[in-house]
């Protein structure tokens, strides 16, 4: 009857009552349930992330010995230990080697950093969706072992071709900027600051590549750390194995973060970390003198102390041992340590480790 108040039974109460505490259960074990799922994958990125370093770390000798073979300035060195006829020849070869493999060293350590923080961190979030799957009917394995050994031995790029390339684009740079400055010319540490800068911009200028990002822009290096060309895989599609169209995919997935604006602003943080670091590193030798501090110079200028290019050149010809370094130099820890690096690397890992991945 219209407007008669309803009253419910005892019994109904009972039974909303053990209804609403079994919704209760059901949403707190799903809270429960997502609390430990994130957890997990909280514990998983952290331990990706040490990985990630001590990868980085045990990789870094054999980018110095590549780098020490093509640009070998310690047979110049010794030559010159024999007093030739040709010194000011083999001095100025060395004034471009130096410069060159130390510039080299700074910029193809940023790269395999940031490089290996996009490869481990797609190739972790694609095994933490399979540890996450395992015993479940009917999923298939992401990333098997094989699959991983293929994709990462995709590094090879950046210490073999794509290192021998950003070496001859570089010691071209060099040579522009620096082949004209006498040997006696004094440089402050301002002064070696400038030249840097201008290397630089000749460098990341260079238009080598043919690699064209979707909008049409040019990526920051990216020729260097991947091949400018689709995998010759991928040009031969048909009749691959299951482990080379996957391998593909990671290839072309690890292609799309490498054209994206977030790599580029990652990697040009670490070369202006990387660069800074590098001219910390040679502060040292321009400390003044006691004369200095005699005549009253002001001293907190980095133009207060000019050397001799030749006795720079040394100095500059020694940082490759501190830039390459397998144990956590200030250089390279500060790169792994850098907040934008490991902001990057949760994004990265993030995308690849949702369950949106399996649907892809």
């Amino acid at each position: 009857m219209l407007g008669s108040k309803t009253s419910t039974s005892p019994e109904g109460v009972y039974i909303l009552g053990k209804y609403g505490q079994k919704k209760i259960r059901e949403i707190q074990e799903k809270e429960a349930a997502e609390y430990i799922a994130q957890a997990r994958r909280q514990y998983h990125f952290e331990s990706n992330q040490r990985t990630c370093n001590m990868t980085v770390l045990s990789m870094l000798p054999t980018l110095r010995e590549a780098l020490m073979q093509q640009l070998n300035s310690e047979n110049l060195t010794a030559l010159l230990k024999n007093r030739p006829s040709n010194k000011l020849e083999i001095w100025e070869d060395l004034k471009i080697i130096s410069f060159t493999r130390s510039i080299v060293a700074v910029y193809s350590t940023c790269m395999l950093v940031v490089l290996l923080r996009v490869q481990l961190n797609i190739i972790g979030g694609y095994i933490y969706l399979d540890n996450a799957a395992v015993g479940k009917n009917g999923t298939t394995v992401l990333a098997p072992p094989d699959v991983q050994q293929q994709y990462l031995s995709s590094i090879q790029h950046l210490l073999g071709d794509g290192l021998t390339e950003l070496i001859t684009v570089i010691k071209q740079a060099v040579q522009k900027i620096l082949g004209s400055v006498s040997l006696k010319h004094s440089l402050s540490l301002s002064d070696l600051e400038q030249k840097l800068k201008e290397i630089r911009n000749l460098v990341e200028q260079h238009k080598s590549s043919s690699w064209i990002n979707k909008d049409g822009s040019k990526p920051l290096l990216c020729h260097y750390m991947m091949p400018d060309e689709e995998t010759p895989l991928a040009v031969q599609a048909c009749g691959l194995s299951p482990r080379d169209v996957t391998t593909i995919k990671l290839l072309n997935e690890t292609r799309d973060m490498l054209e994206s604006p977030d790599f580029s602003t990652v990697l040009n943080t670490c070369l202006n970390r990387g660069f800074s670091r590098l001219l910390d590193n040679m502060a040292e030798f321009f400390r003044p003198t006691e004369q200095d501090l005699q005549h009253g110079n002001s001293m907190n200028s980095l133009s207060s102390v000019s050397l001799p290019l030749a006795k720079i050149i040394p100095i500059v010809n020694g940082q490759i041992h501190s830039v390459c370094s397998e144990t956590p130099t200030h250089f390279v820890q500060d790169l792994l340590m850098m907040e934008q690096v490991r902001d990057f690397a949760a994004n990265v890992y993030e995308a690849f480790s949702t369950p949106q991945q399996l649907e892809k």
